[in-house]
């Protein structure tokens, strides 16, 4: 559980601590690279509060998950298609429906935490 947190922590350190800059040509990988990163991110915190977390598909779906992200991007700059909003898309949709299972969730553990005191 903590693996993600961790990571997280130590990304945003290294991020605000260094002076790197990205060229703009490859601002568009990066971002959804990010995007799939953090979907699979908040996957990983889903997949715990379910009680069904696994390490190794958690990383291997990280690492995955990047690739297939960046390599789509990649394919349609080449291409000259916005294959890149696929990847958008597919990663904020299941990005958002693991917010509202987390939400969930969390609210039926608070009230059930309620109903007992």
């Amino acid at each position: 559980m903590w693996l993600p947190f961790i990571g997280f922590i130590i990304g945003v350190i290294l991020g605000l601590l260094t002076d790197w800059r990205i060229p703009d040509e490859y601002s568009s990988y990066l971002s959804i690279a990010v995007l799939a990163a953090f979907d699979t991110l908040i996957g990983g915190i889903r997949a715990h509060l379910q009680n069904v977390y696994d390490e190794n598909v958690f990383l291997t779906g990280f690492f995955f998950n990047i690739i297939l992200a960046a390599s789509l991007a990649f394919l349609g700059v080449h291409l000259g298609v916005d294959l890149y909003l696929a990847a958008v898309f597919a990663f904020g949709v299941r990005l958002f429906q693991n917010i509202a299972v987390i939400r969930r969730i969390w609210l039926a553990k608070w009230m059930e935490k309620r109903q007992k005191s």
